[in-house]
């Protein structure tokens, strides 16, 4: 059973960061591209591919990372400069499943 959890949301004032993690499980994790969006299937925000590449949205370029450590089955995205209009639930996608989502909230 494929299972995609994720971690690391929380409050935080704008100019401030966060990492989020994305533990995966039943699944060959190295093989897959993996993405975050921003609400359900809403708005893209990263991906990282089965190659070690890595795709932003235009709107977190040079602020957010995100990268993965096959080892651990776990990808992240590091968050900097946050924005209140990052505000959302982040959730990890792998084909047609997802996480249940973690929460950012940006404001002061």
């Amino acid at each position: 059973e494929v299972q995609l959890v994720e971690s690391g949301g929380g409050s935080v004032q704008p100019g401030g960061s966060l990492t989020l993690s994305c533990q995966a499980s039943g699944f060959d994790f190295s093989s897959y591209n993996l993405r975050w969006f921003r609400g359900k299937g809403a708005r893209w925000v990263a991906s990282s591919t089965s190659g070690n590449g890595t795709l932003y949205a235009d709107s977190v370029k040079g602020r957010f990372t995100v990268s993965r450590d096959n080892k651990k089955n776990t990808m992240y995205l590091q968050m900097n400069n946050l924005k209140p209009e990052d505000t959302g639930t982040y959730f990890c996608n792998c084909a047609d499943s997802w996480g249940q989502g973690t929460q950012v909230t940006v404001s002061a």
